[in-house]
């Protein structure tokens, strides 16, 4: 199976900002593992700029573009330093691509990047891709819910597993009403789904629901399955892969399969 999954800044990293060493270590560990299984893994990762905020002791995330960038350019390092040293002892081969959303549109950048991506897979590499926030500006920026969809859309993946700081779709916001009830299966996107979307994430994130809504949107037209679950403990991807009830599972190839009954 060909399966995409991302990881949010809020999984990777400390409130610091500086790396979450024990969480990466068992990401790591599981994702080779479950490369060992057969499976083709797509890691799309955020955290270059949390990582950078944490390097500079900068204490919180950034608000103007230039910094952003500059904490992404020093983040990117020790962020690829680890997933390289990580994946190194497991004996997989990591290869690093950094996209902005012109690389995912129609056209030759896409088309570059999908034979990128398509040889680095054949030839038993595991790409890490993140956005090239060191050159993005804001009309160029793209949350990396929404990265992992179009990277799934366009690599053909099966599955799209979002890792963050919640179990899932809520009926309300969990932090607010403490009789929310976690939301396991969306069989459609309903105007009343999309509603629950609320704002933004975490302070080190730029994603909240509602990017991983429209994360959902492009993956299930695309007719593959996504996942929204909680990254604190990484060992919940052999739980979805199996198709145990973890987290929220968005159907998109199930749907079209009994369409085409």
């Amino acid at each position: 199976m060909r399966i995409v999954v991302k990881i949010g800044s809020s999984t990777l990293a400390h409130p610091t900002g500086r790396m979450n060493i024990r969480r990466v270590e068992e990401l790591c560990r599981v994702l080779s593992d479950l490369k060992n299984a057969g499976h083709e893994i797509i890691l799309v990762s955020s955290g270059a700029i949390a990582m950078g905020v944490g390097k500079l002791a900068m204490g919180e995330k950034p608000h103007d573009t230039p910094t952003k960038q500059a904490a992404a350019s020093i983040g990117q390092c020790e962020l690829m330093y680890t997933y390289n040293k990580e994946f190194s002892a497991y004996n997989h081969t990591v290869a690093q691509i950094l996209l902005t959303v012109l690389d995912l549109e129609d056209g030759e950048h896409r088309r570059n990047f999908v034979n990128t991506m398509e040889r680095l897979l054949e030839l038993g590499a595991l790409p890490v891709i993140n956005e090239n926030d060191s050159v993005a500006t804001e009309e160029l920026e793209i949350d990396n819910d929404r990265m992992g969809a179009l990277v799934a859309e366009a690599a053909g993946a099966e599955l799209l597993i979002l890792l963050s700081d919640i179990d899932g779709l809520y009926t309300a916001d969990p932090h607010k009403q403490p009789d929310a009830r976690l939301i396991h299966d969306v069989c459609a996107l309903t105007p009343e789904i999309v509603a629950l979307g609320g704002g933004e994430g975490s302070a080190l994130g730029t994603g909240g629901m509602a990017a991983k809504l429209k994360a959902a949107e492009i993956a299930v037209g695309a007719g593959i399955d996504m996942v929204i679950a909680n990254g604190a403990r990484p060992q919940v991807l052999y739980e979805i892969i199996e198709g145990k009830p973890v987290g929220t599972r968005f159907y998109g190839k199930k749907l079209e399969r009994e369409e085409s009954r």
